[in-house]
């Protein structure tokens, strides 16, 4: 973590000690979390659903210190504690532990080698560029009305439709029957971070030293900050994830002061250099997506919550926001569609 200390200096902690102090500060709530079996569906559970962290932390009359390194959580959940329910930070300790401690992995040449694989493994053609408009269903199958890039309407047949689509495109499309009015609420409701990527190649790996991280949270407008492709030799590429509020605070800084701006907001990991490359993102913008990824705020009734990934007859659901254990992550959107794939085979049998 790099941000303000007990005294308000700002400083890089490399101990693990902010996470530890969120871990002693959160301790009642994930104690009474785990009393309730971590569920959800309880009086607990809804409690903590309901409240806001930025809440909790006035609950508690948290220190500038508490609440300065929960900010550099949204760099994590694409939240800020007054967007953010309390249900899923719990969750994340109570499930978890203390965060930081596991094994991260990475896909060797890239992350888009998981899409290009599974492109070139597909039997029949990839349709690109193809927006999907209804569904209509019968006991039969499915009817899938899309329209192509030049506006022109066609109905694709299958016997099963799965539906990986993020909960802000769904509720664009039309579905015949409607949805059961608990998963239409679902996904009506589901709220997505604000995310601005951010990467800045470097010749040389300025920030690494013996014995420190190569990942940091910050409260700062930058967000989370890590090496980019410590695997790789040559120019080293510092990645940058702003969300939530410091999505459009990052954009507005680079607008007002260009890379510069961002190279000397790094003194803090070492002398920067001059940047030789770099390439923004903004998630908020995309018209497919609006935003990084699925987060619960206080408006949101966990009860909703398997109505997300629930089968709504020949249609399956699938994404990261399905997924209970990664929400998130790639690995829920995996683990979402190997669940996905397994919930048609069973459909097929009993058809």
């Amino acid at each position: 973590f790099f941000g303000p200390d007990a005294p308000g200096r700002r400083a890089i902690d490399p101990s693990g000690r902010a996470f530890k102090q969120m871990t002693k500060a959160l301790a009642p709530e994930v104690r009474e979390f785990n009393l309730a079996g971590q569920s959800a569906d309880t009086a607990v559970g809804q409690r903590l659903a309901k409240m806001s962290i930025a809440a909790w932390l006035d609950s508690v009359d948290a220190s500038p210190v508490l609440r300065a390194r929960l900010r550099a959580f949204r760099g994590f959940f694409l939240a800020d504690p007054e967007d953010l329910s309390m249900l899923p930070l719990v969750e994340q300790f109570a499930e978890w532990g203390t965060p930081g401690r596991d094994r991260m992995y990475r896909l060797r040449d890239g992350n888009d080698r998981l899409a290009t694989t599974m492109a070139r493994r597909l039997r029949g053609t990839l349709r690109l560029k193809t927006i999907v408009r209804a569904l209509t269903q019968d006991a039969g199958g499915v009817r899938v009305t899309v329209e192509d890039k030049d506006g022109t309407r066609s109905e694709i047949e299958a016997r099963f439709f799965v539906c990986a689509m993020p909960a802000t495109t769904a509720r664009a499309v039309r579905f015949a029957p409607q949805l059961p009015d608990q998963q239409a609420r679902a996904i009506g409701s589901l709220r997505y971070g604000c995310a601005t990527r951010l990467l800045m190649q470097f010749e040389h790996r300025f920030w690494r030293r013996t014995g420190r991280p190569s990942a940091f949270g910050t409260d700062l407008p930058i967000g989370a900050v890590w090496d980019g492709n410590e695997q790789q030799p040559g120019p080293a590429i510092l990645s940058f994830l702003a969300g939530g509020r410091a999505s459009a605070e990052l954009r507005e800084l680079l607008e007002a002061e260009g890379e510069q701006g961002i190279v000397e907001r790094l003194r803090w990991l070492g002398e920067p250099g001059r940047p030789i490359a770099s390439r923004t993102v903004v998630w908020d913008s995309d018209p497919w997506v609006g935003g990084g990824y699925a987060y619960f705020d206080p408006s949101f009734d966990p009860q909703l919550r398997p109505w997300l990934a629930r089968p709504f007859g020949r249609i399956v659901f699938a994404g990261e926001h399905t997924s209970v254990k990664w929400q998130g992550y790639m690995n829920g959107a995996v683990e979402s569609g190997i669940r996905a794939a397994a919930e048609i085979g069973a459909l097929a049998k009993q058809a």
